[in-house]
């Protein structure tokens, strides 16, 4: 991940460092950022109940969304599941809190809960800091992985929240 980044910067710098019309400059570094974006963003996939699930290899890790972290406001308490337990994918599995309601929030896939966030134990605010990294709930190991094919990407899920606005 890094590496990549750093090859990316470096050409960005490499073609500063040229004498280069602005709009070279302007091509590379857009390129850089776009191929940086579709790394990070590429493996999540979200819900219409506005979780998410990024896959790696047969486990999924599991939290709520940007968007919905931020409809929630201050996040004081995460219920989360016991670890062995079964997730059915829309089904229930964990809970939050926050300042303004309780939530519930459905497993985006079916398996088995092998990890869970014990983190937000101590500071449930993690998922307001950093929803879909540091914030997230709960790893599955997946039992069909075809279930991911039903979720969304960034882009499709951008735009539902969009429209249901």
């Amino acid at each position: 991940k890094g590496g990549i980044m750093q090859r990316a910067c470096t050409t960005v710098l490499r073609s500063l460092a040229r004498p280069a019309s602005q709009r070279a400059f302007s091509q590379t570094f857009r390129q850089a950022r776009c191929f940086h974006t579709t790394l990070a963003v590429r493996a999540i996939k979200y819900t219409k109940s506005h979780e998410w699930a990024k896959l790696e290899g047969d486990t999924a890790l599991v939290g709520i969304s940007d968007h919905a972290q931020s409809e929630l406001g201050d996040i004081v308490y995460v219920e989360l599941p016991e670890v062995g337990d079964s997730a059915k994918a829309g089904k229930g599995f964990a809970a939050v809190e926050s300042v303004k309601a309780a939530s519930d929030i459905y497993s985006p896939v079916s398996g088995e809960i092998v990890d869970v966030n014990s983190a937000l134990d101590d500071d449930p605010s993690i998922v307001n800091k950093s929803a879909t990294g540091e914030g997230w709930i709960a790893k599955i190991k997946v039992s069909d992985p075809s279930e991911m094919d039903g979720l969304m990407d960034q882009a499709a899920y951008d735009k539902f929240v969009e429209e249901s606005h």
